[in-house]
């Protein structure tokens, strides 16, 4: 199965305990890449976790650049709120030392209010916290409900592209199914070229050594032919149809074998020397661009 590296999932989860409820949401996407590149944003307080994150994302995702959230929200639980002692006196030591200073400089400052210490970070605490290693067994439970999602995402954003992917796949076929007959139409035009190149040669060049001219209008002849170039747009055909049947992780070879169309697709073009034999190359490159587009969000 062909996967897009492009979705996005969302899983909310709770638990509960005597400290309150913990309620979380996890938020999940991803966007094409040239390998795998996971960001993280955890909040504090979730020791344990990143490490957890990154296995479970190898789990569901090998290519592809991943974002992945955490919103984590405690409620705690009434009557659970406690003081922190040392924090306290921290504080307090803090604020002595900036009303010594402020003295020594002349300022006079008011004094703080228990509620402005209390408002300081860390001095006010939650008694009965939740235990964050209890919390991370149904973290890292939803974080795979929420990968699981993701993945089905890429799967039914791959399955469209598998569509567009074979119809452009049916399209080089049919243009070099095509270029074959303008060859074929081509060979007697080229013959009657060469030979009228060979008379003008032959009426103008005296002392010209025939078979030595037929040689070179041979050679000629020989680079104009474009039969390597038809087989191995046949051979890339036949590759292409078996990496979209095999299925993702597939993006890079695909991407390369969309570089060698298009090699050949130029070189077809560059051979051409016929109106209608060029057109198809062009066609060719048209499609083979427009394929090289989608296979960059391939898995």
């Amino acid at each position: 199965m062909i996967r897009s590296m492009t979705a996005f999932a969302t899983q909310q989860g709770n638990s509960a305990s005597d400290a309150g409820e913990t309620t979380w949401v996890w938020d999940v996407r991803s966007v094409n890449g040239r390998g795998l590149d996971v960001k993280i944003r955890l909040p504090e307080g979730t020791p344990g976790l990143e490490a957890a994150v990154r296995s479970a994302t190898a789990e569901h995702v090998t290519r592809g650049n991943v974002t992945i959230g955490l919103r984590l929200q405690r409620a705690q639980a009434e009557g659970a709120l406690q003081i922190d002692p040392a924090r306290m006196d921290l504080i307090l030591e803090a604020l002595d030392t900036v009303q010594d200073r402020a003295f020594d400089k002349g300022v006079t400052l008011g004094q703080p209010t228990a509620a402005d210490v209390l408002a300081q970070r860390g001095v006010l605490v939650n008694g009965q916290a939740a235990d964050s290693a209890d919390l991370l067994e149904p973290l890292s439970a939803d974080l795979h409900v929420a990968l699981g999602a993701l993945k089905d995402m890429r799967e039914a954003e791959g399955a469209a592209l598998l569509a567009v992917l074979t119809e452009q796949v049916d399209q080089i076929e049919e243009l070099t199914t095509q270029s074959v007959s303008a060859a074929k139409d081509r060979t007697e035009a080229v013959k009657t070229q060469l030979a009228d190149a060979l008379a003008r040669v032959m009426d103008s060049a005296t002392g010209a050594d025939p078979d030595r001219v037929a040689q070179e209008l041979a050679l000629l002849a020989v680079k104009s032919d474009i039969t390597e170039e038809i087989d191995r747009l046949g051979a890339h055909i036949k590759a292409a149809r078996d990496l979209l049947a095999q299925g993702s992780p597939v993006g890079r070879k695909l991407d390369f074998l969309t570089q060698e169309f298009n090699r050949e697709a130029n070189t077809l073009c560059s051979k051409a020397q016929d109106v209608a034999l060029t057109q198809i190359g062009l066609a060719l490159k048209a499609v083979i661009d427009q394929m090289r587009e989608q296979v960059q969000n391939v898995e």
